[in-house]
């Protein structure tokens, strides 16, 4: 498994890249620009991500906008719905959180801190592990 982590928060980012790494090769990108960058790079050189974990609240643009311009590489790609990168959104802020912005794009979202059992759980519900 190949997972990107889009986390501007260093302490944050080296927990998930512990929890993760685990499970495969994961990537590191501390803002919504560094992310939308490692996807498309990984993509050009034929070793896409499985799962994204984006963090909402980032610098130079936010997880949502950064979101969307990783779903519109994957539709000018010709990416099928169903091969698409897995997304997982992360805000410390629950109640800060639009649920309707942009939930056609992700497939679950996760509020900080992150408790381990139920993030291994939900990746292993998305079929990933």
């Amino acid at each position: 498994m190949k997972v990107l982590v889009a986390e501007d928060d260093l302490a944050s980012g080296k927990f998930m890249q512990k929890l993760l790494s685990k499970y495969g090769e994961v990537v590191l990108a501390r803002d919504g620009i560094a992310a939308v960058d490692e996807f498309v790079n990984a993509v050009s050189t034929n070793e896409r991500f499985d799962l994204i974990c984006m963090d909402i609240m980032m610098p130079k643009i936010d997880g949502y906008k950064a979101l969307a311009s990783i779903r519109d590489a994957e539709r000018k790609l010709g990416t099928p719905r169903d091969k698409r990168c897995k997304v997982i959104m992360i805000s410390a802020l629950d109640e800060g959180f639009d649920a309707s912005y942009a939930s056609d794009d992700y497939e679950e979202y996760m509020c900080k801190p992150i408790d381990i059992m139920k993030f291994d759980s939900l990746i292993r519900k998305l079929e990933i592990i």
